[in-house]
């Protein structure tokens, strides 16, 4: 049976067969027993051909084998799979941030553990000397979503406990330029906390606090997909994010 699908998305980038097969390095007529007889290339060639036609490969191809090795990937992406947070080894969240060179990602509602640790701000202090791109995303405490959330836990001092965590980084902020503060309004599904490749993920749970759900200890792969999907939720949270005021903190 003929792969429509690959004759399509050729057609689609405006490539012939032979283009294609000289992007791959393999023989044309490797690449027509792909579409006129339905062959299923090599895993490589699957992944380096929905690179150059920029699709996913399970959009070219249904086979077990390039479904079970997306999957595959994402599994090798999780590390360790917490049940609660507070069964996180406490040393955990140092050594991650310890460990950044690049970027360093804090996207909560309140972050407020991280917060009352002295040691973490000395670390955001070392990471800025050293270059390390650094981002703290706290809740608007005024927003709807910080109000819903904590209704979701069962209480209302969820914006409170946002103002104690932006009065104990009130030292932080503002005092070092590559140090960012921002306050969001979104509903967040995850809080996330990113150290380069390495990501603790908090799911959020109706009724619960955050200290009670999962934590996924992912390190991310080549083509693994599931560390870039919660990457990417940080990237569009800051970008729609607003800087932090002195009222913010200060509420005068």
């Amino acid at each position: 049976m003929s792969n429509e699908r690959l004759r399509s998305a050729l057609l689609a980038r405006g490539l012939t067969v032979q283009g294609l097969a000289d992007s791959l390095g393999v023989n044309p007529k490797t690449v027509e027993r792909w579409i006129t007889q339905g062959k299923i290339p090599y895993r490589r060639h699957q992944y380096a051909t929905a690179a150059v036609l920029k699709v996913d490969v399970t959009t070219l191809w249904e086979d077990g084998g390039a479904m079970e090795t997306a999957i595959d990937l994402s599994k090798a992406e999780i590390s360790t799979v917490y049940p609660h947070r507070h069964a996180v080894p406490p040393g955990l969240w140092r050594e991650l941030y310890g460990r950044a060179q690049k970027t360093l990602d804090v996207l909560v509602y309140s972050g407020l553990f991280l917060s009352e640790d002295p040691v973490f701000h000395d670390l955001l202090r070392a990471k800025v000397a050293a270059g390390v791109q650094i981002r703290i995303l706290l809740g608007d405490p005024d927003c709807a979503a910080v109000e819903q959330r904590g209704i979701d836990e069962g209480h209302r001092i969820m914006g409170g406990k946002i103002r104690n965590a932006l009065m104990l980084y009130r030292p932080l902020i503002g005092s070092l330029p590559d140090l960012g503060f921002r306050l969001h309004d979104s509903t967040l599904y995850n809080s996330i906390y990113r150290a380069d490749d390495e990501m603790l993920v908090n799911p959020h749970v109706y009724g619960i606090g955050a200290y009670m759900a999962p934590v996924l200890h992912l390190r991310r792969i080549a083509d693994g997909g599931l560390f870039d999907t919660y990457a990417n939720s940080v990237d569009h949270t800051w970008a729609h994010a607003r800087p932090v005021t002195q009222l913010d903190i200060t509420g005068a």
